[in-house]
């Protein structure tokens, strides 16, 4: 009976190809074993919030209409694999704007993949603060569409927030096929409001 061993390759007895096609693959396995998300804890820097983002984000500010209410909203993105991961926040006039704007928002982004929503829940609660109650309202879809010149398939997933006078907006946008529910649970659970 013959026993067979699993003997590492002596170097000296491969040819410097051999070598080569070994630490390429050897370089392509560790790629593969790469985490592609690099998980990094954001803070709003001028809204009361912690989110976790899979990579380096990059942030703007940009002038958007809400139902006939101009506001600022700061957005703070990270992509992975062409899925977008993206926070957004305003402060709007009073307590009630903020609550309406919430199916305004839904609403710009559905429209902006000529889509339609699948699923969509709400909730709303009062929260203790030291400032007195605060009313907190969300909005939940996931929404199917298309986007781009190609008209690509595109899977929406997104949470909208009013609390006070502040309204967020969670948002995770890509190819189905792409788009990690994992992914879309870490970054959706991890946001907190401070």
């Amino acid at each position: 009976m013959t026993k067979h061993f699993l003997m590492p390759f002596p170097r000296s007895l491969l040819p410097r190809s051999g070598r080569t096609v070994l630490a390429v693959g050897a370089c392509a396995i560790l790629l593969a074993c790469a985490p592609k998300f690099d998980w990094r804890e954001v803070h709003g820097k001028d809204a009361p919030f912690v989110v976790v983002l899979p990579a380096k984000p990059s942030s703007i500010a940009r002038q958007i209409n809400l139902d006939g209410t101009t506001v600022t909203m700061q957005m703070t993105a990270a992509e992975v694999d062409g899925v977008t991961f993206a926070v957004g926040n305003a402060e709007l006039p009073d307590a009630a704007k903020a609550r309406a704007a919430l199916p305004a928002m839904k609403n710009a982004l559905v429209n902006n993949i000529k889509g339609t929503v699948k699923s969509e829940s709400s909730a709303s609660a009062a929260l203790a603060s030291p400032g007195g109650n605060q009313q907190t309202s969300a909005l939940s879809i996931e929404a199917e569409g298309v986007r781009g010149a190609a008209a690509e398939p595109t899977l929406l997933i997104a949470r909208f927030i009013a609390q006070d006078r502040r309204i967020y907006q969670l948002v995770v946008i890509g190819k189905p096929q792409v788009v990690s529910r994992d992914a879309v649970d870490t970054f959706l659970t991890s946001f907190k409001l401070n």
